[in-house]
């Protein structure tokens, strides 16, 4: 069964681990998917490799940078002039700094708001009036596990991401009355490209990555992308029809 059958959708930060799984999987459940990611990130071989995998699957890229606020408008009216119609977005883009915020500098900061908060804001709001449209219309926000477990040096992407938290239930409260869903799913510890990329100029070992999350979830492991991207999935899909407001954790029952 194809749980998004005849669907449209636009992924933030598509060129990512998350942002990848969360297309090529929506992709098999029957949407078109519009990936949305910066100029110079891998987007057009995250579409190849989704079309590569699933024959007359379609996909289009949109190389944007979200954190100026004339982006959105750009990308839904992209994605409607090509489809005619939007059903679902899922915001997904994000940046980190790793610093202690006390030595935390106002562009950093500015930078990260922009990208973590402010996109979501702006994606939403120009694309709400399609997905009203919709009459089952279906907002998904990336947060983490770090909205609820804050850590030592990682102050301002945690607090981007609690913001995404109060976001997603004022606008659930907000569009329930036209028939749009908003929810955001929390993900832990999740092994993409960025962390494998990191993890290599650290000059770490496979082992050494793994026992990274050894004593920080119940599971003891890493997260694979597509982990997190079924329960997106499931929150875009009418599967989900009675679910709004909802911070859903997807994180292995993280310790702290």
């Amino acid at each position: 069964m194809k749980r998004l059958a005849n669907k449209v959708a636009i992924v933030t930060g598509g060129a990512g681990g998350i942002g990848a799984a969360t297309a090529k999987l929506f992709c098999e459940h029957g949407a078109k998917v519009a990936l949305v990611d910066l100029p110079d990130s891998p987007l057009e071989a995250v579409s190849q490799s989704i079309q590569d995998a699933i024959p007359g699957a379609e996909v289009i890229c949109i190389p944007l940078n979200l954190a100026i606020e004339a982006s959105a408008a750009e990308t839904v009216s992209r994605v409607v002039s090509k489809w005619g119609r939007l059903d679902i977005l899922v915001n997904n883009a994000g940046m980190r700094s790793y610093e202690p915020l006390a030595e935390s500098t106002s562009d950093v900061w500015n930078q990260i708001i922009a990208v973590n908060l402010l996109s979501y804001v702006y994606m939403a709001r120009e694309a709400l009036p399609r997905l009203r449209k919709s009459e089952a219309g279906s907002i998904v926000n990336v947060s983490s596990t770090h909205a609820f477990h804050p850590r030592v040096g990682m102050g301002q992407y945690d607090v981007t991401k609690a913001g995404i938290v109060s976001l997603t239930k004022t606008l659930a409260f907000e569009e329930a009355q036209n028939k749009v869903r908003v929810n955001a799913i929390c993900p832990g510890a999740t092994l993409t490209p960025f962390h494998i990329k990191r993890a290599v100029e650290a000059r770490k070992s496979g082992i050494e990555i793994d026992h990274q999350r050894y004593e920080q979830n119940l599971l003891k492991r890493w997260a694979d992308p597509v982990e997190i991207a079924y329960p997106i999935l499931w929150l875009a899909s009418s599967e989900a029809s009675f679910v709004t407001g909802s911070c859903l954790m997807v994180d292995a029952g993280t310790l702290g």
